[in-house]
């Protein structure tokens, strides 16, 4: 007999044997033996294969198809959802049936290869070989694999963050220009957040609103700085100036595919509308008003309402309160106003606002 020695890399492998009949697994033990292989774990009865499969974790399992209490085909079945989609684990069945039938059901159940007893030692090791081979294709394959999805996901994580920083100065670009600190954006953002979730919307939702409300003055880059920052109170035409911010703000982020821009620009454009019609730039009404802007504008309105600006001193908490409870069903939607008020409420108590 010619005598198979199977590369260095090879012999390491961990090797499963199951067959209800001592002689064999001796058998098949001396043959691996001496071509080099001593990782080998082996056992006469198909129900201790489970724990053996999940404590020594081979790289091949040589399988008998005729059994009792458990046959080769169970036994795969068994082994199916231990094994990760990805994971290539041959098992090679040994078995004295040598039907055609035999062979379909065990390649059909997941061996990758199939040998009938009484078999020839050369061909039984060649056959291990290449299954093992294929194995350790698989394995390094799988470690490329996972390399490349690491650096894809640092990758994108690293453009991710380079976008979030883009808006964040985009939005800071305009609210500098009216708010020296820029903290009204995060406020806002923040804030937005916050109410998007006591009003359980799914996660996802919440951090796209907490990152598109930072931009809903971005139009405000359009209007000259004696409207923007007028002490005093706007004439009509200076007013009807002030508000062309909200469609200037989303002319500037329409036509994008990315999610949080297409949510900026929804509520730059209707950060203004009033829940009883009368806001701008559309006069939309109710729930015709996008979601995200509603929950927006009373942030915004509540935050500026208590900081100072150039053209208003900084109202104290309680008045800006009353405010919101007379505008629910006015100009804010009453829903919104009571997930605000508990947020508040909790804050007040000292009870964590829901993340």
């Amino acid at each position: 007999m010619r005598v198979i020695e199977p590369t260095e890399r090879l012999t390491p492998a961990h090797i499963l044997i199951v067959d209800d009949q001592p002689a064999n697994i001796r058998l098949l033990e001396g043959i691996l033996g001496r071509a080099g292989y001593h990782n080998i774990r082996s056992t006469t009865d198909p129900r201790e294969t489970l724990p053996i499969f999940e404590a020594f974790r081979p790289d091949l399992i040589l399988l008998d198809l005729l059994m009792p209490h458990l046959d080769g085909v169970e036994v795969m079945e068994m082994l199916r959802p231990r094994v990760p989609e990805r994971t290539f684990l041959p098992i090679l069945v040994l078995t004295a049936d040598s039907t055609p039938e035999a062979k379909l059901r065990a390649l059909a159940a997941g061996a990758k290869d199939f040998l009938t007893k009484p078999f020839d030692r050369t061909e039984v090791l060649l056959r291990i070989q290449n299954l093992l081979e294929t194995r350790l294709i698989h394995r390094q394959l799988e470690g490329l694999n996972d390399r490349l999805e690491g650096a894809v996901r640092d990758r994108t994580r690293e453009l991710e963050d380079a976008r979030n920083e883009a808006l964040e100065r985009l939005a800071l670009a305009a609210e500098r220009r009216d708010d020296d600190t820029g903290n009204h954006i995060h406020r806002v953002g923040m804030g937005s957040g916050l109410v998007a979730t006591a009003l359980g919307l799914p996660p996802d939702h919440v951090e796209l609103i907490g990152r598109a409300a930072a931009l809903h003055d971005v139009g405000k880059i359009g209007i000259p700085d004696e409207i923007l920052l007028k002490p005093g109170r706007f004439t009509p035409d200076e007013f009807d100036q002030m508000k062309e911010h909200s469609l200037i703000g989303a002319t500037m982020l329409a036509g994008s595919a990315i999610p949080v821009l297409q949510m900026a620009e929804e509520i730059a454009l209707n950060h203004h509308e009033r829940w009883d019609g009368s806001g701008y730039p559309n006069g939309l009404e109710g729930a015709k008003i996008p979601l995200t802007a509603r929950i927006t504008t009373i942030v915004d309105v509540f935050d500026a309402l208590t900081h100072e600006r150039p053209y208003k001193h900084a109202w104290p908490l309680d008045e800006a309160i009353a405010e919101l409870r007379r505008q629910r069903g006015l100009q804010f939607d009453p829903d919104v106003v009571d997930a605000f008020l508990e947020i508040h409420q909790r804050l007040l108590s000292g009870t964590p606002a829901r993340a």
